[in-house]
């Protein structure tokens, strides 16, 4: 049976013109050469070179071997590199990440987990999709993504399906925002009772966040007066610069500027909450960089979101994730 070894240093042979030549190429001793050379002419039985005093000429035999060694050995290498993706992929450093996320997470979040990502897993080929949860966990649970961003208000109990699994990420204070000339700008955290008269803008009727304010405005005793509203945080931070209104933000979807005041809500605690999700079973081995990525994100977030909570929890294993 040929050995591959042995067909390798033969091809060295012919291209260095010498045993000694192709010794110093390739590592070997001299002896180590000519005795794979003769192993390979006993298994071939044939001689493969004509000895002379100071010179080797290869036979053609030899030449024809070392042909159709390039192709064999090329196999090799390919099946070679195939074994090393999938051992690769087991270990979740080759391989593709289908990632699905809301676009609060992807602008601030994303970003930094990403770029970190990317750096440790430079063979992982990430690609991103963007819609809300509701949109985003039917493509978790058919396979259709291996990972996704989502969140959840405390005064909007949602629980996730059964067979996926939560890892929180991040706990975001609600903002509330006023023109930057309105009466309570300077005032420091206003009481929910000080905004019963305003006209509010607020995300569509139906999501978590309009049901959020209007849960909140009910136990200061009131129904909040929304003439405006829009999923799009950019169009909201411009009515309340136009002076059209006021509005209640999580921290990811506020970046400031100017003629907008972010300011905290008085004896409010309620937050929005930013999990990973991910099948329970047959998850993509590359789920897992990904998620410590993303607690890493968090934690840098930390610092910069007012009022943030990055939530605390085990990194989770390989079985788990």
């Amino acid at each position: 049976m040929l050995n591959p070894l042995h067909l390798r240093t033969l091809t060295a042979v012919l291209n260095a013109g010498s045993f000694a030549a192709a010794a110093r190429r390739l590592g070997y001793t001299g002896s180590a050469v000519s005795q794979q050379i003769a192993a390979l002419e006993r298994v071939v039985r044939m001689p493969l070179f004509e000895r002379g005093a100071q010179t080797i000429t290869p036979t053609p035999a030899a030449r024809y071997l070392v042909l159709r060694a390039y192709e064999a050995l090329a196999a090799l290498d390919a099946l070679d590199a195939l074994e090393e993706d999938v051992r690769g992929m087991s270990e979740g450093t080759v391989g593709r990440l289908r990632l699905g996320s809301f676009p609060t997470a992807s602008q601030r979040l994303l970003p930094i987990a990403l770029a970190a990502y990317a750096q440790t897993h430079p063979a992982v080929e990430t690609l991103l999709d963007e819609g809300e949860p509701d949109e985003l966990i039917p493509l978790v649970r058919a396979g259709e993504l291996d990972l996704a961003l989502v969140y959840r208000y405390d005064l909007v109990p949602r629980a996730w399906p059964r067979d996926l699994r939560e890892l929180p990420l991040l706990a975001e204070e609600l903002l509330l925002l006023l023109p930057g000339g309105h009466s309570l700008a300077a005032a420091g955290a206003v009481a929910l009772d000080d905004l019963k008269h305003e006209t509010w803008v607020s995300t569509r009727e139906g999501t978590s966040g309009a049901s959020c304010l209007r849960r909140l405005c009910a136990r200061a005793g009131y129904e909040p007066q929304v003439d405006y509203r829009s999923n799009d945080y950019g169009v909201i931070h411009g009515f309340v610069r136009s002076g059209l209104g006021v509005a209640l933000v999580p921290a990811l979807a506020h970046l400031p500027g100017e003629g907008v005041v972010a300011t905290r809500l008085d004896d409010v605690e309620a937050r929005r909450r930013i999990a990973a999700v991910h099948r329970t079973a047959s998850a993509n081995p590359a789920v897992t960089g990904a998620v410590c990525s993303l607690r890493l994100a968090a934690a840098r977030l930390e610092d910069d979101l007012p009022g943030s909570i990055r939530t605390s929890y085990a990194a989770p294993t390989d079985a788990e994730a």
